[in-house]
């Protein structure tokens, strides 16, 4: 049965403790949990099978979206109707809709776990939330098997990495590594071509390749690429351009190289 309660003051422990999973990454993990604000993401979040453990609304979005918050509260352990002055703590976003989540961080997925027939993007130290998101939601969109991240990388369960998946970060498999080069050594022996994606004149057009089913690009760090390391582990990949500009971001670069590895299966 839930726990029900009405917040109205900001120092309330609950909130805080919302607040805090808000910001920290290393709060998310030690504490396991994520924070989920905005109706249609709350809603992906139940709908996709992750845990809710709290739920934090204001009356208002109550009368505002009543099946939404009465589906949010059949899921949830701990239900808590919140004064907008004190939801305010918690909220991320500029015109909140006064609906919140905390829920519970899925179990991580092992690398060895994977369809040696699928299609992969791998992340090397990622460090723009939004770009991670972006790259999520395009994935899901183009139906890629899902995303290798280093153990550099941003969080995928903060506030702006799920905003800008749009849902896509709670469905797209996610394989968060302890080890990068150990992880590509692992997709090496199930028989995964891996390539590298790089701003060089004498690494392959992507537009040439022909992408077979077990396969995996590797995008790197917004400022500082692919480590060696990464690079010498993958066969070396560049996507063409006419224009004056040296590279493109990170977000935009992964799309062209996803659409390209999938373009056989759009029809």
């Amino acid at each position: 049965m839930s726990r029900f309660s009405v917040l109205t003051s900001r120092d309330n422990p609950q909130l805080k403790h919302a607040a805090k999973l808000a910001a920290s990454s290393r709060s998310r993990k030690e504490d396991g949990l994520f924070v989920v604000e905005g109706v249609r993401l709350c809603m992906d979040a139940l709908r996709s099978g992750l845990s809710v453990v709290s739920l934090f609304y204001t009356p208002a979005a109550k009368e505002r979206y009543p099946e939404a918050v009465g589906e949010l509260s059949a899921a949830a352990g701990e239900i808590y109707e919140t004064a907008p002055a004190a939801f305010s703590k918690i909220s991320d976003t500029a015109t909140p809709q006064g609906v919140l989540c905390l829920c519970g961080i899925p179990p991580r997925a092992a690398v060895e776990e994977l369809d040696a027939a699928g299609r992969y993007l791998l992340l090397e130290q990622i460090s723009d939330p939004a770009n991670l998101g972006t790259m999520a939601r395009t994935a899901e969109a183009l139906g890629l098997s899902g995303l290798v991240l280093s153990p550099g990388c941003c969080d995928p369960y903060s506030p702006k990495s799920l905003r800008a998946g749009m849902g896509a970060l709670f469905r797209l498999p996610l394989y968060l590594t302890r080890d990068f080069p150990e992880a590509l050594n692992c997709l090496r022996e199930k028989g995964i071509q891996l390539y590298a994606a790089l701003p060089r004149q004498d690494a392959r057009k992507i537009t040439e390749l022909h992408f077979g089913p077990g396969c995996a690009v590797a995008v790197g760090n917004e400022g500082n690429g692919l480590t060696e390391d990464t690079i010498s582990r993958c066969q070396p990949v560049t996507i063409p351009m006419g224009g004056r500009a040296e590279s493109l971001n990170a977000a935009a670069a992964a799309a062209i190289l996803m659409w390209e590895m999938l373009r056989e299966n759009q029809g």
